[in-house]
């Protein structure tokens, strides 16, 4: 077995990388590379032992190392600021921003096809017009799931009992196959309509199968053939799992 190091019970080295390990309640290893941040990180089986580790990632380095350095050739958004004449993200369109001031409750408006209006009070600071635009966005996203679940639920004689929309560092989705709850992340409301849709068929289809197996995938292709196209653009544009 080849030698390795470990530096912390959160980070591993391997052939001179230094990679983040989170140890999680997961069956299987997942792996992520980020690199905007120069950063690559694992999530591991909490009992997982470091030999386990070390030879999934020793496997995996070529092709790590290629994605750590590779540069992407799409423009980065700008960061909104939330003032008038910043850009914001909306189903995929770029709306340009228009601040206006009123002492009544805070509220946003479609001004035309590009455009966006956010109304506030005097005084609101960035922070709190930004949690008015996200709330905003929550409510645009929970207008639209339940006409998806209605549409997919007889097409996959599955039952969803419940849903929800929330901001997620790691995933695009997730499923309690359990509770048969699922939650959508508040970011695929920024892009085109067409990967909400696919999210939540995934998320769904969990139902039929929790684990990603060739089960589930052919599940995935049956119901939305499309979605390896639409998988490889949503994680070249967010290094976020599916599910």
């Amino acid at each position: 077995m080849p030698r390795y190091k470990t530096y912390s019970r959160s980070t591993i080295t391997v052939s001179g990388l230094e990679i983040q390990v989170h140890h999680k309640n997961v069956k299987n290893l997942n792996l992520r590379v980020y690199p905007s941040k120069k950063e690559v990180k694992v999530s591991v089986p909490k009992r997982a032992p470091d030999s386990v580790i070390y030879n999934f990632l020793a496997s995996r380095i070529l092709w790590i190392k290629k994605h750590l350095n590779r540069t992407s050739t799409k423009p980065e958004a700008p960061t909104p600021t939330f003032k008038t004449g910043d850009t914001v993200q909306v189903w995929g369109d770029t709306l340009k921003l228009d601040i206006i001031f009123k002492e009544q409750a805070p509220r946003v408006f479609l001004k035309n096809a590009k455009e966006l209006v956010l109304q506030v009070r005097l005084g609101t600071d960035r922070i709190k017009r930004e949690a008015i635009f996200n709330e905003w966005l929550r409510a645009q996203m929970k207008e639209v799931i339940p006409k998806l679940i209605a549409k997919w639920e007889p097409e996959m004689g599955v039952k969803v009992n419940e849903f929800g929309v929330k901001r997620m560092k790691t995933r695009w989705g997730t499923c309690n196959t359990r509770d048969k709850r699922i939650w959508l992340n508040l970011e695929l409301a920024k892009r085109r309509p067409e990967f909400l849709e696919y999210v939540v068929v995934h998320e769904m289809v969990h139902l039929l199968e929790r684990l990603h197996n060739d089960r589930f995938y052919a599940y995935m292709t049956r119901f939305y053939p499309k979605w390896p196209s639409l998988r490889k653009e949503l994680k070249g544009d967010h290094p976020l799992q599916d599910c």
